[in-house]
This record gives C-alpha cells, structure tokens and sequence, in this order.
C-alpha cells in the first residue's frame, strides 16, 4: 500500500486525475509500488496540512534515467525530443526546459528512477 507525497504545485494536477504518473528515486529499501498495488495520493504528509488526494491502481512501473545533458532513458530506449515532450507533459509541467529545471533543482542528476503511472 505505497504512500505517494506530491508537492504543492501538483496536489491539483494529482486530485483531478489530469496528472496520472511521477517519477521517483528507487526506495532503499526495495519496497517500490508494484503494478496491481493501491497507491494513495497525499500532499503535505508529515504536516498539519496533510491532504489525501485520492488512491489509484499502479499501472505501470518502469526504470526511468534522467541524465543532466537532457537524455532519457526508460525500460532501456532513449526518447527522441517529441516523447521527452510528451513525459514532460504528462508528468505536470508545461514543457521539457520546465522538467529538466525541476529535475535538476530537485535532485541529483543523473536520477536512476521509476516511472510510476496510474
């Protein structure tokens, strides 16, 4: 029963299903969402301010690599520049600079992830 924390800026995005996937480290301890598992969808966990957002059914999991020279590799193929709009897209921002920036700011790159969609 994977617990997934999204920012502020995506609570929206994520509570009216117009956001249905997101990228994260691979947890330490091995226990990531699995496709069949029930997530829940909260922001501002650990706060007073904690919302649920909803739950979902995990679709799908797939290995993501963000490389810092904009190179993206999932499940083991590099997207050409229309997918990496598109993931961009779909992942809640408005276009691949945005992602890149967030990304980048966000976390250590290059980020050995999972896609994780709903």
């Amino acid at each position: 029963m994977p617990a997934l924390n999204f920012k502020k800026r995506f609570a929206p995005a994520v509570a009216f299903f117009r956001k249905r996937q997101t990228i994260r480290a691979k947890r330490k301890d091995g226990r990531n969402p699995r496709p069949g598992d029930m997530l829940y969808l909260f922001t501002g966990q650990r706060t007073k301010y904690c919302q649920r957002l909803g739950t979902a059914i995990c679709k799908s999991v797939e290995e993501i690599v963000i490389y810092p020279n904009c190179k993206i590799l999932i499940a083991g193929k590099y997207l050409n520049d229309k997918e990496k709009v598109k993931l961009a897209v779909d992942d809640g921002f408005h276009d691949f600079p945005e992602f890149m920036a967030f990304f980048r700011k966000e976390h250590d790159l290059p980020l050995w992830g999972l896609l994780i969609k709903w």
